[in-house]
């Protein structure tokens, strides 16, 4: 009786549009005005006291297990609890310091190697059922509203590599290359050496047997190693979803090794999650599941730390929206290979990732998290770099 109660008060605010809760003694709530798209039903009781300490955690092994069901979108859920203002998802005061403490650790490089691998490393067949055939798993960019997901990707690398203003015969390292197409992309259209380092074997050998086919072993260069023990410089440098592994002891080390790294003037694209307001940079759900030792800086923290490495910024652009549409296409993607994932890996493993797949969407759509492109200069901002940002969007321009 008492769980309900407190539930009951819970969700009694936590959504800015009307949802209907079936309760595990069969009686059913509603809350908000008009009618409701969304259905939860909690099959089983939940335990209050994780609830207290962490909600996002509490519900969603629920609903891996079946103890809570969602019968309509859950993206349109999450989306509804991050614009209540007095949600339970947007109040952390109750949980946030536990978080800070338990989940933001420095990562020494057996620890990062085993995070990166934890989540990259399940294997590729299960990444390419989803994901488009460049197997590119971060933010696509939409240059026009009616691409596909392959070309949005294809698009987004060309942006990156646009932006920097990138000359013939150059050298380029890419942290954290994923399966290689944007060293891959850089050598073949851009006519420059690249190097490309990850901790993630599938990833690597995915990139050295596409180097191989493509024959660009004399261009394109991968090494499966951490990025710390690096021991080149190069005129470009490339990061897109990493910054978010390092954790948040680590980010200061990272942006140096950035600098480090660079020639003088040379200039790197960073690209990666991140937020514009105060909060505790970690979800104990991702934490647990998805991304171990991840963390999610705000623009404050890095742009101090891009300033405390003696880099300069160039250019800042959010792409939040981009994020959320890229999380869609991967969402629906997902939804056609769902029954075979289950036979595969199993119902808890499938509904853990329909689960982060649209509770990340709805966080992008929320505003809760953004994702941006952090253009910087090893010297005086702008070195070398045309006078305005057009340069950037020419290629865009020119379709």
């Amino acid at each position: 009786m008492l769980q309900k109660k407190v539930l009951n008060k819970l969700l009694a605010s936590a959504f800015n549009v009307p949802v209907k809760v079936t309760y595990w003694d069969g009686k059913t709530e509603e809350y908000g005005q008009g009618q409701s798209d969304i259905h939860v039903t909690f099959n089983k009781k939940l335990d209050l006291k994780r609830m207290a300490k962490v909600p996002t955690l509490e519900l969603a092994e629920a609903y891996m297990r079946r103890d809570i069901e969602i019968d309509g979108s859950i993206q349109e859920l999450v989306k509804a609890a991050y614009n209540q203002s007095d949600s339970f998802l947007t109040d952390q005061s109750g949980f946030t310091g536990a978080l800070l403490s338990k989940f933001t650790s420095s990562h020494d490089k057996e620890t990062s190697k085993e995070d990166i691998q934890s989540h990259y490393d399940i294997g590729n067949d299960f990444y390419q059922k989803w994901l488009d055939d460049t197997m590119t798993y971060s933010c696509a960019y939409w240059a026009r509203d009616d691409m596909t997901l392959e070309e949005a990707q294809i698009a987004k690398v060309h942006h990156i590599l646009d932006k920097l203003n990138s000359q013939p015969g150059k050298k380029l390292l890419d942290i954290g290359s994923g399966w290689g197409t944007l060293i891959i992309t850089a050598a073949q259209d851009y006519d420059l050496e690249t190097y490309g380092v990850t901790l993630s074997e599938e990833q690597y050998n995915y990139t050295i047997q596409r180097v191989k086919e493509l024959g660009l072993e004399d261009k394109v260069h991968v090494m499966l190693k951490d990025y710390r023990d690096i021991e080149q410089q190069f005129d470009y440098i490339t990061s897109v979803g990493m910054f978010e592994h390092v954790g948040k002891d680590n980010l200061a080390e990272y942006f140096a090794d950035v600098a480090k790294y660079l020639v003088p003037n040379g200039r790197a694209l960073i690209h990666g999650i991140t937020g514009q307001h105060y909060g505790a940079g970690v979800d104990p759900f991702i934490e647990k599941y998805i991304f171990p030792g991840g963390y999610i800086p705000n623009v404050v923290e890095n742009m101090t730390h891009i300033m405390d490495a003696g880099l300069q910024l160039d250019d800042l652009e959010p792409l939040r929206r981009h994020y959320q549409k890229t999380l869609e296409h991967w969402t629906a993607n997902y939804h056609k290979v769902y029954d075979e994932t289950v036979k595969e890996y199993g119902e808890q493993f499938a509904r853990m990732w329909d689960l982060y797949l649209q509770a990340c969407a709805a966080s992008f759509e929320a505003g809760n998290i953004d994702v941006m492109q952090f253009l910087i200069t090893k010297g005086p901002a702008g070195h070398d770099l045309p006078m305005n940002r057009a340069y950037m969007t020419a290629r865009d321009n020119n379709k």
